[in-house]
């Protein structure tokens, strides 16, 4: 039996679960979620008790590596709709920027021209300083790639260390060529 796939998933008053035909469905203050967990895994649903029970049907391998992951996609889907998901990114650089325009991020990074980028449906976007980008959203998923596609227009450099990093990274710095006399 997978360790993490039998722990049960503690469900808040505040989020209503519903299960219809193996897709599960959750509602909660930041959202709605739905997953399909793949056939041979059943997910029940204890309204007296609160809790998600994630079970597989065999104890085929594919069984037992889906079995897991489920429940932390369902355990994932529980967090993102009552707390939600946040990344910050933090630009650096000279004359390196960001700003809103409408829902897309405007984002100036020493290209001749600005580049936008559209959040997709249930991810927000917000630039609280110039140098900052918080991404926020019910879905972890999404949350981090759109963070990920707006760090890929302009990834850290290791030699200035300019560019687009998420707030906790830390770029290694590397020495540049050391100028030598003639010889």
């Amino acid at each position: 039996m997978s360790k993490i796939g039998k722990k049960l998933i503690a469900v808040p008053a505040t989020i209503k679960v519903k299960i219809d035909g193996g897709k599960v469905f959750l509602e909660g203050p930041k959202g709605k979620l739905d997953l399909m967990p793949h056939q041979n895994i059943k997910v029940s649903f204890d309204d007296a008790a609160k809790t998600i029970h994630v079970e597989r049907i065999n104890d085929e391998r594919l069984s037992k590596s889906v079995h897991g992951l489920t429940r932390t996609l369902i355990a994932n889907m529980v967090e993102g709709v009552l707390k939600g998901f946040e990344k910050r990114l933090r630009i650096e650089g000279i004359g390196y920027q960001a700003k809103m325009d409408k829902k897309a991020v405007e984002l100036t990074v020493g290209f001749a021209n600005k580049i936008k980028v559209q959040p997709p449906e249930g991810v927000t976007v917000e630039v609280p300083e110039p140098t900052v980008v918080l991404v926020k959203g019910a879905d972890k998923q999404m949350v981090g790639q759109f963070a990920a596609d707006v760090r890929a227009v302009r990834p850290p450099e290791p030699y200035k260390g300019k560019g687009i990093r998420y707030d906790y990274e830390i770029v290694r710095r590397k020495e540049g060529k050391a100028f030598g006399s003639g010889g």
